[in-house]
């Protein structure tokens, strides 16, 4: 690359390198103004006063939204029912263990080998500090949690066309960047550019704020040395004895760092929802869902696939088919429903709601994205590159390793999140089948570690969101437009039915989106019996 090319590449990508590292909150609250995403609004589980005996509430689907309403609705005097289409409760809280069996659409069947003790959440896996309704119930109900780590800086970045195709460690790119922005900006501060915008003083305690952040030496330069290895660490650390002196790396070039591309993830760890702490429930996500069934007991009606919901002014009645034991279809009633059915399998079932909320229903579309478990037969990654946790990122087709975040130092087995992609790339990854999904996985992490994926592979699962036969994708995916209009109407008690699920909220694809929406259904759905 020429000088005059390496020069161009860094004027294009300078201020969106700094807004990956330093505005990615900013980002965050762009988003929220745009309806995509939202610190949670939850301020405590409802008030519910007692409902006249004997009123009845219909629930369809016991994922997070739907138990989250029977339990606040049942210990508010209701009488509730919950249907639910598979076999367990959950929903997309959902970890799958050895013994397991997963049918995809189209009819690939899995069968999960773990070993016990492992485990694969192919839903949401972390709960942010700031997901306080999620967090409510996780404590009402004794769910155990501990630590996860969203950002490792001895983790991966990867690029197939950088570097000769040889992962970096997340440290040495952010330091590097950190590193020659901070230098370029020193050198502007010192040129007095900003004399008219900042004081003498303010100019010397940026210059020193600079210094620190990018690990700049007494000439404010990037540069070989002790100072930059406080970031971006050394090829030798320092130790005791006589040859204990640490061996310092040369860091990468500005052009180098830029036209890698690996700056792209340096950020992912500032934004609001990967901001420490977070937590992850012991044993899975699903351990969530299965202690919210053990509280509701025989409230959920397991293996009840909706097939038609009707009201009239006297009640709701759904109409459902077993799919465990068949037979003719069977019916349950209740006085009022709150349906937590995905979007994508409501717009297919017949119900007799206003024109609004059916539109609302149906010009939804739903994410799609691709998780790839991997069951290891060696934890190759702590005892080869001491890697305890987080996230490897690459510009392949599989998007993101996660490191298993339990069992550390063990010198058993562990799964790996092999791949974690979304939109187009989770398509084209779904086109194979599931073994052929886990084979190109396999090749995909012998680039980011080259020996130990093959000979170390043992099992996997491979699960698509758009082919889940209960949700058909990942999760709401709403544009502004959408929202504007149609939100309100999706939302909206419609005679004796209402909505609830990450769907009709502001935190889509989050647990909390669902916790929030069910209380606020319930909440309104309440005042309206209460009023009646």
């Amino acid at each position: 690359m020429s000088d005059e090319q390496a020069d161009a590449v860094s004027r294009r990508s300078l201020l969106r390198m700094i807004g990956t590292v330093a505005g990615s909150s900013a980002m965050y609250g762009a988003m929220t103004e745009l309806g995509f995403a939202k610190e949670s609004g939850y301020d405590g589980p409802p008030k519910l006063g007692n409902p006249r005996p004997g009123t009845s509430v219909l629930i369809l689907g016991a994922g997070i939204a739907g138990m989250v309403a029977a339990l606040e609705l049942r210990d508010a005097g209701y009488k509730v029912q919950i249907l639910e289409y598979n076999n367990r409760p959950g929903g997309r809280n959902w970890s799958l263990y050895g013994g397991d069996t997963y049918t995809e659409l189209g009819g690939a069947t899995q069968q999960i080998k773990f070993d016990p003790g492992q485990y694969f959440n192919p839903g949401p896996w972390r709960v942010p500090h700031h997901h306080y309704g999620i967090l409510h119930y996780i404590n009402r109900l004794n769910v155990q949690v501990e630590p996860f780590t969203q950002v490792n800086y001895n983790a991966y970045l990867h690029s197939t066309t950088a570097f000769g195709g040889k992962p970096k460690r997340f440290r040495e790119v952010m330091a590097d960047f950190q590193g020659h922005v901070a230098e370029l900006l020193a050198k502007t501060t010192q040129q007095s550019a900003l004399d008219q915008s900042v004081s003498k003083e303010d100019r010397e305690m940026l210059l020193e704020a600079l210094r620190r952040w990018g690990t700049l030496d007494e000439n404010m330069r990037y540069v070989k040395g002790r100072n930059s290895a406080r970031n971006r660490g050394a090829i030798s650390d320092e130790g005791g004895g006589i040859h204990s002196e640490p061996e310092y790396a040369e860091p990468d070039t500005l052009s180098q760092v830029l036209s890698s591309g690996l700056w792209r993830s340096v950020g992912n760890g500032q934004n609001y929802e990967s901001q420490t702490p977070i937590f992850q429930p012991k044993g899975g996500m699903g351990m969530i869902g299965k202690a919210f069934g053990k509280e509701l007991g025989n409230i959920i009606q397991y293996n009840a696939k909706v097939i038609d919901i009707h009201q009239d002014d006297k009640g709701v009645t759904a109409t459902y088919v077993d799919t465990e034991k068949g037979g003719q279809p069977r019916k349950a009633s209740a006085d009022w429903c709150v349906c937590t059915i995905p979007a994508t399998i409501l717009s297919q079932i017949p119900m007799n709601v206003s024109g609004k909320m059916k539109t609302a229903i149906n010009q939804l579309p739903y994410s799609s994205s691709i998780k790839v478990g991997l069951q290891m037969k060696r934890r190759f990654w702590e005892q080869d590159d001491r890697i305890f946790g987080g996230m490897s990122y690459t510009d392949q087709p599989n998007a993101q390793i996660g490191y298993p975040q339990w069992d550390y130092f063990s010198k058993g087995k562990g799964v790996l999140l092999g791949a974690y992609t979304f939109n187009a790339e989770a398509y084209r990854y779904a086109s194979k089948s599931p073994e052929e999904r886990i084979q190109a996985t396999l090749d995909y992490g012998e680039k980011i570690h080259p020996g130990n994926y093959r000979s170390n592979y043992e099992c996997g699962v491979a699960v698509a969101w758009h082919r889940v036969p209960f949700t058909l994708g990942c999760g709401g995916s709403w544009t502004e437009e959408g929202r504007k209009n149609h939100y309100d109407n999706l939302c909206a008690l419609d005679g004796r039915i209402v909505l609830a699920g990450e769907h009709a909220s502001r935190l889509p694809e989050w647990q909390e989106g669902s916790v929030t929406s069910a209380t606020d259904a319930i909440t309104r759905l309440h005042a309206r019996v209460m009023s009646a």
